[in-house]
């Protein structure tokens, strides 16, 4: 038998019924949740029932408990908070209200539980499985319900997702709503800095974030910031001075802003208050403004709070500058929920259900997180125990054990704020006239070098968002890492031309939330100026290169690779870094630029979608870019809660085309009001757009009608995401060690000379890490022809967006089923994790 199994050969859910709640806090993305589970549910043949209100609606019961059909969920995707309601519950705590509880849902026969929740509502749902047998008992004995009700109901399982903006749950990368939440923050940031330049004064920012300084830490990251507090990372004796000095440089250097992050919580090691000595002196160097970010609740160690108002008394008492506060409040946990927390709440809502399916008596409540580029599941207790380790390491101030707790992701932010915070000075990166020639104190025997290694950073390909978070992330690392950094304009072009200048640390100073690439960027390959770049690579000593780009990057690298043999410029350590919208790259699951791009479809299809509110039945066709890929088209129409979605990658004839206007027209004849077909603009080079829109007008005269829309570049533009700020941040600083490592290797009797097929590397995600892969080793797995990668893993999407669509279809879970444990960080596991 082969190891796909099909959903309909081995889970069945016919006679089970599933209830879904959400409890606490709530979060975006907690309603995609809510849908995908009703809805695979459904598909199934199970019952589903929502639980409005959280734990205090299972307490009370009647209508607060309401079997749920595919309309239901219908129109929810794309609205924030929960519609289901959620609310704290402090009858649920009492035993009592677990009994009332525990009536309510054998009344109705409900046994398999889903709860979208913080550890708090996890943690309590885990206590209501463990007493679920004596609560039953305790009903039978009070003749609430017979002995026969109790039996057939003797097991309740329980399946975890966690909501909440914080992301301050161990064993997940991230949790449904945080990606939301840095959006919405990223949003007052940026509001604030364009309109800052024409005053001369400081913003005070507060944010949220309880105890975690998750969100803090990957604002910091997005927006540049000069500094930050956080609880897990409190600042060593004399922060105050070192953080003058670095808002003082950064000032010298012709910074017109300078950003503070404080996280909730965030504490200094002797517990005294944050003083105004941080930051002294800084009218004197011309400053334009100052940003200090606040985290909602922050203290130091002795619990004394850090407000907004207390830091915007400081700044104006003891600098006299002219300060605002901005207090974001409730606004970061409200509003649209990003496309990444749709699709992620969307696969999670879809694995609770498949988890429910299979657990059997014995099977321990489980919660499904989000590792790397994978949905898991993880023994509930294990991870709330780390979660509580965490915080226990804090009170015992063993803060560097709770950095590893809180899991890669974490981890690894962390290290490249503190990377790219601050500019190592000549005494602290040693220079050839300082250090007689050595790095690093290297000994003669192991080689000298004459001066700093010269790297080069270039663009190749069509402009994405995050681009200039990349070069901003490598400039800064090189830097700090000793090197020289030449900054080459206009791609391989560019560098044939002699476009090429040096970039120092200013220079990128708010390049993060810029889209599209300040060191422009050109399709040409290097093949026809071959010549001319060798030359440039003699003229310039470029020991290295990093090249940021598509696919045009990609295959830019193998050119170079080939011309080793006739050119020894090229005989340099070299590696790409994926960028494009297309996500087409060979040996990377995600390419910086494509996460910018998803939530430009997802945004322009809830603005389609709504245009059509209030009329009669409705289909819209979107043409989305991608090439052959259809990456954008399917993962966006998974986010958009599309019916249809038409790729390369899945040939599809007349007959599909027919079969897809025959499913509208019985939906349309629904509740439903509205459909969504989604187009990669290379699918078919016969059924086009126009083809398929009139195809559709056609075929649903009576039914609906139909309009269509071509999106175009403005899937290329806008500023990039929080995701995308980060992902290229930290991706560009990974591929800048890694050059600096084969620099070192690399470098023998005086020059660098690099001719092994692993000195061309590219760096790419591949599933739960990154990877740096030989790019002669990614030929065999490239479609040179239609530019694509010949197996790529989001394909395996493509089910839930057909089943959350009403499509009968089957569903590979090769992949599921399989319960992993947490895995306990080691003191010097260094892996990046890609999510933000």
């Amino acid at each position: 038998m082969s190891n796909t199994r099909k959903l309909f050969e081995n889970l069945s859910g016919a006679g089970k019924s599933i209830a879904v709640l959400t409890s606490g806090g709530d979060a975006q993305g907690m309603n995609g949740a809510v849908r995908a589970v009703v809805r695979m549910g459904i598909y199934v043949g199970a019952k589903v029932y929502f639980i409005h209100e959280g734990y205090q609606g299972m307490v009370d019961g009647g209508d607060n408990i309401k079997e749920a059909n595919w309309e239901s969920v219908s129109s929810m995707l794309q609205v924030g908070g929960t519609v289901i309601g959620s609310a704290r519950c402090s009858d649920f705590r009492a035993r009592e209200g677990r009994v009332r509880a525990a009536f309510h849902l054998v009344s109705r026969g409900i046994t398999n539980l889903c709860v979208i929740g913080g550890d708090g509502s996890l943690t309590g749902a885990n206590l209501f499985r463990e007493e679920w047998s004596s609560l039953l008992q305790e009903l039978v004995q009070s003749g609430r319900i017979d002995q026969h009700s109790a039996d057939s109901n003797s097991v309740l399982h329980i399946v975890g997702m966690v909501g909440s903006i914080d992301n301050d749950f161990c064993g997940t990368d991230m949790t449904i709503g945080t990606d939301s939440a840095l959006h919405r923050i990223m949003e007052v940031v940026d509001a604030i800095m364009t309109t800052a330049q024409s005053h001369q004064r400081t913003f005070v920012l507060e944010v949220m974030g309880r105890h975690c300084g998750y969100l803090a830490l990957v604002s910091a990251l997005a927006c540049g910031a000069d500094w930050v507090f956080i609880p897990e990372m409190p600042p060593k004796d004399g922060w105050e001075e070192q953080m003058c000095q670095r808002l003082s440089e950064n000032r010298l250097r012709g910074s017109r802003l300078n950003i503070v992050i404080v996280a909730e919580g965030a504490i200094d090691r002797r517990g005294e208050h944050v003083s105004s000595q941080r930051v002294k002196d800084n009218r004197a160097d011309k400053k334009r403004l100052n940003i200090i970010i606040v985290a909602e609740g922050a203290i130091d160690s002795s619990n004394k709070p850090i407000s907004a108002e207390y830091v915007k008394d400081l700044v104006v008492n003891r600098l006299g500058y002219d300060t605002r506060v901005t207090i974001l409040g409730h606004v970061q946990r409200g509003g649209t929920p990003s496309a990444f927390d749709r699709i992620l709440a969307s696969r999670m809502g879809v694995e609770a259900v498949l988890a429910l399916l299979e657990a059997s008596p014995g099977t321990p409540a489980c919660v499904v997180s989000l590792c790397g580029n994978q949905a898991v599941r993880l023994p509930l207790m294990e991870c709330v125990q780390m979660t509580q380790d965490v915080q226990k390491a804090m009170d015992e101030k063993r803060f560097d054990d709770a950095v590893r707790l809180r899991g890669r992701s974490f981890e690894n932010n962390l290290n490249t704020y503190k990377l790219l915070s601050h500019r190592k000075t000549d005494t602290e990166v040693p220079h050839a006239e300082e250090n007689g020639g050595q790095i690093e104190e290297e000994s003669q025997e192991e080689g000298r070098h004459d001066g700093p290694f010269t790297v080069a950073v270039l663009n190749v390909g069509a402009p994405a968002a995050g681009m200039n978070a990349a070069v901003r992330s490598a400039v800064r690392v090189g830097i700090t890492e000793g090197h020289r950094m030449m900054a080459v304009q206009d791609g391989f072009e560019g560098f044939a031309k002699g476009q090429i200048k040096e970039i120092k640390w200013g220079d990128v100073g708010g390049w993060t939330g810029q889209g599209g690439s300040l060191l422009g960027t050109k399709r040409t390959l290097p093949a026809k100026h071959i010549d001319k770049i060798a030359e440039q690579m003699r003229i310039h000593r470029i020991n290295a290169l990093l090249v940021i780009g598509g696919f045009e990057a990609y295959l830019g690298l193998q050119e170079l690779l080939a011309a080793r043999d006739s050119y020894d410029p090229f005989c340099v350590p070299m590696v790409m870094v994926p960028s494009t919208v297309s996500n087409n790259i060979p040996g990377s699951d995600l390419c910086i630029g494509a996460d910018t791009a998803l939530n430009a479809i997802t945004g322009t299809c809830d603005r389609i979608k709504q245009s059509a509110s209030g009329t009669k039945r409705r289909v819209f066709i979107i043409e989305t870019m991608g090439g052959y890929c259809g990456y954008l088209a399917s993962v966006g129409g998974l986010a958009a809660g599309a019916d249809a979605a038409y790729i390369y990658e899945e040939p599809f004839d007349i007959r599909d085309l027919q079969i897809n206007v025959e499913h509208l027209r019985e939906k349309m004849k629904t509740s439903i009001q509205r459909g969504l077909v989604l187009r990669n603009e290379s699918c078919n080079e016969n059924y086009t757009t126009d083809f398929i829109y009139q195809l559709y007008s056609e075929e649903g005269k009576g039914v609906f009608d139909c309009r269509k829309n071509v999106l175009g570049h403005m899937q290329q533009g806008g500023a990039p995401s929080p995701f995308d700020r980060n992902f290229g941040t930290k991706i560009a600083a990974k591929a800048m060690q890694w050059i600096s490592r084969r620099l070192k290797d690399f470098y023998q009797e005086g020059r660098v000379f690099a001719n092994t097929e692993d000195s061309a590397c590219l760096l790419g995600m591949r599933r739960r890490a990154l990877v740096f892969q030989p790019v002669t080793q990614l030929k065999e797995e490239t479609d040179f022809v239609h530019r694509i990668p010949k197996e790529q893993w989001w394909l395996k999407l493509r089910p839930l967006m057909k089943i959350l669509a009403k499509y009968r279809t089957s569903y590979d879970i090769s992949d599921s089923g399989q319960l992993e444990h947490v895995t306990r960080p080691r003191a010097r596991d260094i892996e990046i994790a890609i999510t933000i």
